[in-house]
């Protein structure tokens, strides 16, 4: 199957809600609505700088078949840059036919032609087949940091003090 890969525009905002709400049916988190994702995706689209993308979309068969949600973050103590793969996600229909792969692949080439050191992500513990998909591609696992997350009353806490 021909995989073709891309960054989102906003005339992309309709397949990437269609993956978001793909994403949150999967996740078995509640149901997103169609309009306010294709809105928020709209939006989202609109904001980004083009030397910056967030999203990149595959296709398949002329039908959306897989995200990547990345973000860049700025030297660090080895004074390069790395891409932050929040979310990797293929549809049900997809999956085992090239198409993670292509998003991955994508991806490593944009890191490389830009400069971006390395690619970071996290996956549950529980996910076999995502941590079998990495292990694949050789991505290194590493116990020396923890995940953590500040939302909701933490994060109102944490603005609140000076």
């Amino acid at each position: 199957m021909a995989v073709d890969v891309r960054w989102a525009t906003t005339e992309d905002a309709e397949a990437l809600a269609i993956m978001l709400c793909e994403m949150a049916a999967h996740y078995r988190q509640a149901p997103l609505d169609h309009g306010r994702a294709a809105a928020t995706a709209r939006q989202w689209l609109g904001d980004e700088s083009p030397a910056y993308p967030h999203f990149a979309l595959a296709f398949a068969g002329g039908e959306v078949a897989g995200l990547a949600s990345v973000a860049i973050a700025h030297p660090g103590i080895d004074l390069e840059r790395l891409m932050f793969l929040k979310d990797l996600f293929v549809r049900d229909s997809a999956r085992n036919k090239g198409v993670g792969r292509a998003l991955i692949g994508f991806l490593a080439g944009h890191c490389l032609a830009k400069g971006i050191g390395r690619i970071d992500l996290t996956t549950e513990d529980w996910n076999e087949g995502a941590l079998r998909f990495y292990d694949r591609l050789g991505a290194e696992r590493h116990g020396q940091k923890a995940f953590l997350r500040l939302s909701g009353g933490a994060l109102r806490t944490a603005a609140a003090r000076p």
